[in-house]
């Protein structure tokens, strides 16, 4: 890796000066650089030369510059592509923060409102780019940075443009476009795709966002594919039953199987991820905890307690002072009482035990 960094200094040294390594993957290694005319981190990203050598150089350049011109707020921006010494790299604004992927591993599971929220802005992104003609093909954890708690999708277009620089040249090289745990059945059939791929892929994050792990997980790839086109749609309400469910119910349309049987567009999928006011009204009436009641009779069963254990003592200090000759002992039995009120105030039940109790015990010949 020294050598392919040295090479890409050497070739961009006008222009960048690079500082480490960020990060490797099976297509590309990524550089964090400083932008020397603009004075500004950048990040690099160069592919690897011996993938260069089954592309098709300038329809890859060509590609590439269809994706720099996509503008979305949730889109981490191309600023620069070309070929430096042999080298296809292109770069894009450093963003200090973190992936999805970091944030899943440090939490498993993101709350349910944060993690809805976050696949609706992603969608938008992606509805976008669909309508600029442009298929992602690698919707996963690792290319969604969180900036500040909003997400940016990275290498937008670049698996497109790869494969449409490639071809089956692709193919041949065993290299597959796209991560099978996230790729649409069609996708890992090697078939046409559209934006409905890119709403399974998004549709497999959300439910890891809520579960805590993809719909379909195996020891090999392999496995996960075969699973994919032969095992039932999970549900997520099975693994996490907090989630609402609408939620689940657009979970399953995007990951169906066959294309046609999903949402039309990502725009569609995101307005199904939102509660209509029906839906609103009706899962929060099934499930907001109902308000403590009101504890206004308080204060008059205390009271009347205190009476009875008051009039208890009376009657015992009365009956010793008139020297009764009687002594034997009465025996009452104090049970715990059911509160017919809110979970707030069961404790009540045990306390009056013990007040009534204690008073007795005080009252003369009663125990």
């Amino acid at each position: 890796m020294t050598e392919l960094r040295d090479r890409l200094q050497k070739a961009l040294a006008d222009r960048y000066t690079i500082e480490r390594e960020l990060g490797a993957g099976g297509m590309a290694t990524v550089y964090l650089a400083q932008d020397l005319k603009h004075d500004r981190p950048v990040a690099i990203k160069v592919l690897r030369p011996d993938l260069v050598a089954s592309l098709g150089r300038d329809r890859f350049l060509a590609e590439i510059r269809v994706t720099a011109r996509l503008v979305h707020p949730h889109i981490l921006p191309l600023l620069e592509s070309g070929d430096a010494d042999g080298l296809l790299f292109y770069s894009m604004p450093y963003i200090a923060g973190e992936t999805l992927r970091d944030r899943l591993r440090r939490e498993q599971m993101l709350p349910v409102g944060e993690a809805v929220s976050l696949a609706i802005d992603v969608a938008s992104a992606l509805a976008y780019a669909n309508g600029e003609g442009v298929v992602h093909r690698d919707i996963k954890p690792e290319n969604i940075l969180l900036a500040e708690g909003k997400p940016l999708v990275a290498d937008f277009g670049i698996a497109h443009a790869l494969s449409a620089a490639g071809g089956d040249r692709m193919t041949k090289t065993g290299l597959a476009i796209g991560t099978p745990t996230y790729m649409s059945p069609e996708q890992s059939q090697g078939k046409d795709v559209d934006g409905r791929s890119d709403q399974y892929s998004l549709g497999s994050v959300l439910y890891e966002m809520l579960a805590g792990e993809p719909p379909y997980t195996g020891a090999t790839p392999q496995v996960v594919i075969s699973k994919r086109m032969t095992d039932p749609i999970p549900s997520v309400r099975r693994i996490r039953e907090p989630v609402p469910p609408w939620v689940d119910t657009a979970l399953t349309r995007a990951l169906a199987k066959e294309p046609v049987d999903r949402f039309a567009t990502l725009s569609e999928f995101a307005g199904s991820l939102a509660p209509s006011e029906d839906e609103k009204l009706t899962y929060s009436g099934a499930t907001e905890t109902q308000p403590p009641r009101s504890l206004g009779w308080l204060p008059m069963v205390l009271g009347l307690v205190a009476v009875v254990a008051a009039s208890l003592l009376w009657l015992g200090s009365g009956r010793n002072a008139a020297g009764a000759a009687d002594t034997s002992v009465s025996r009452v039995a104090v049970f715990p009482f059911t509160v017919l009120g809110s979970d707030d105030v069961r404790y009540l039940g045990e306390g009056m035990v013990d007040l009534l109790s204690t008073a007795l015990d005080g009252a003369g010949n009663w125990r």
